[in-house]
């Protein structure tokens, strides 16, 4: 049967389903466990492509249930596009980083932190999705200096969980049972059709699914749910803040998403003073998937 405690391999790529996430996901020794104690890092996976390097580097972070090569695409074209050196990243329980029991934006920003530090490549341009949003927003506040300007996409800095479905696909992702030593196509198709009952829609439901993976002939879920779950509260949640973050700063929002609500402006504004707001149109909260080309364009105008 599934067992949605481990994870491995990927032999699809987040929303665009190519590219490929290999290597097994240790895990990583927890933390002290008390508030207030240095998070411990781990170390995370990562595609570098090379740039110049004289220029800040772009370095992309996935939302909750991706990986890296959800931005395989755009981060090939970009570097492409600007010369730049382009880092994509697996945050801790996902990909082919290692599992942990910490989720918070404190230890996921040290992740990111020691990785920037190990490949020279502060300060650099953070653009983060949703999760990977809120951790490029939290380690701007924290050290403003390795960040030498921000995007965040369809996420802000407060609380999400009024416009999140993410503890459902939890709950439903809980739910899958697979037989075992079943092909990977039949093995997508019961999955797929357990998680119809909960989750209708149909392109939220390939993504999940490209986390399903296979380990000696049993399917598993290669995120760390038991980690997510414990901690999707926090995940949903921004943790409170006092300082700003004065660097050129991008919300760039989905027009069919409600992700981002006029009521966040203020927080927004009392963070990132200097922010702009800027709004794809016909793009829901996976801007980059539903409309990659307007995504690429609003980051070369960002840059320029």
């Amino acid at each position: 049967m599934l067992s949605w405690a481990r994870a491995w391999r990927l032999p699809y790529g987040g929303l665009e389903l190519s590219g490929v996430c290999f290597s097994r996901a240790p895990v990583a020794p927890s933390s002290s466990g008390h508030r207030g104690a240095e998070p411990r890092s781990v170390p995370l996976s990562y595609t570098l492509l090379d740039g110049e390097a004289a220029r800040p580097a772009l370095v992309f972070l996935h939302g909750l249930f991706g990986c890296k090569t959800n931005f395989k695409s755009i981060a090939k074209a970009l570097a492409q596009q600007t010369g730049r050196r382009v880092l994509t990243v697996d945050a801790r329980n996902h990909g082919d980083s290692p599992h942990s029991p910490d989720m918070s934006y404190e230890a996921m920003s040290q992740d990111l932190q020691d990785l920037l530090s190990q490949l020279g490549l502060g300060p650099c341009v953070l653009i983060g999705h949703s999760m990977g949003g809120k951790t490029a927003m939290f380690l701007a506040l924290q050290r403003p200096e390795l960040v030498e300007r921000l995007i965040a996409v369809d996420i802000s800095p407060v609380n999400t969980t009024s416009s999140s479905d993410f503890p459902a696909y939890m709950a439903a992702m809980k739910t899958i049972d697979i037989p075992d030593k079943v092909s990977r196509s039949s093995a997508r198709k019961l999955a797929d059709k357990q998680l119809s009952s909960l989750i209708q829609d149909v392109a939220v439901r390939q993504f999940l699914l490209t986390n399903l993976v296979e380990v000696d002939g049993r399917f598993v879920w290669r995120v760390n749910l038991d980690a997510l779950a414990q901690h999707v509260d926090e995940i949903l949640a921004f943790p409170p803040r006092q300082e700003s973050y004065p660097g050129p700063t991008l919300f760039l929002l989905g027009g069919n998403s409600d992700f981002v609500l006029p009521s966040h402006h203020p927080e927004i504004r009392r963070l990132f003073p200097v922010a702009q707001i800027q709004t794809v149109p016909d793009a829901g909260h996976w801007i980059h998937a539903d409309r990659p080309q307007d995504f690429m364009a609003a980051i070369r105008g960002f840059l320029a």
